[in-house]
């Protein structure tokens, strides 16, 4: 694994909307390396990324992908399937993304999959090491609730995946995002984080989370 799978200092992120960069911006502050790509070219972005994540890069997708082992998939949910499938060859891929049938539109195979949206994305990409994280907490409450390690109280965040490896590397990350993080087990077990899950979209300390995703990670 590369010293950035490992939780160095380059960080990509594909989506530059709300979600994305806002964790651009967490990622800035933590010392990462960050690139960031949208919809439109990189040179049409710069402004937006400029204003709402300096320090920040803005790339191409390509780019993004060729600038480190960590990525998070921010898109629209819809999206993702425009991108190819073999774009995450070998990257670890941190499904931040929620399926909601207002934006995304009608879709039976994310509303109905039955092992979680992210299973899906596994599918899609399947040479990547997908891991189900960053997307439970909603993007103005992660900015919130950020809070360097040791303080008491401090918000947890969870990570699904099926890579241990790539699970442990989300976790840094996630630590040094701001927030304690906490194994929530196999990639399917990311279903509970997805919204009407149990844990969506409320803050909890560690100890809190890891017994709230309990009856999951053991139904997995």
């Amino acid at each position: 694994m590369s010293s950035a799978a490992a939780g160095g200092q380059r960080l990509g992120i594909v989506g530059a909307g709300r979600v994305g960069t806002t964790i651009a911006r967490a990622a800035v502050a933590a010392g990462y390396d960050v690139a960031i790509s949208g919809s439109a070219a990189a040179e049409r972005i710069a402004l937006i990324v400029e204003v709402l994540a300096p320090g920040a890069q803005p790339l191409s997708t390509d780019e993004v992908v060729r600038h480190a082992d960590l990525i998070v998939l921010a898109v629209p949910m819809h999206r993702f399937r425009e991108l190819p499938h073999d774009l995450f060859a070998g990257k670890i891929l941190i499904d931040a993304m929620n399926y909601w049938e207002e934006i995304d539109g009608a879709d039976p195979e994310l509303a109905t999959a039955p092992a979680g949206t992210s299973v899906v994305v596994q599918e899609w990409f399947p040479s990547a090491r997908v891991v189900k994280s960053l997307n439970h907490i909603t993007y103005y409450k992660f900015d919130e609730d950020r809070r360097p390690q040791g303080v008491p109280g401090r918000v947890a965040m969870a990570a699904a995946g099926n890579d241990r490896a790539a699970v442990a590397a989300v976790m840094q990350l996630i630590d040094r995002l701001g927030f304690d993080a906490v194994d929530a087990g196999p990639l399917q077990s990311g279903q509970v984080l997805e919204p009407d899950g149990p844990v969506f979209g409320a803050s909890y300390r560690a100890d809190e989370l890891s017994e709230l995703l309990m009856p999951a990670a053991s139904s997995a």
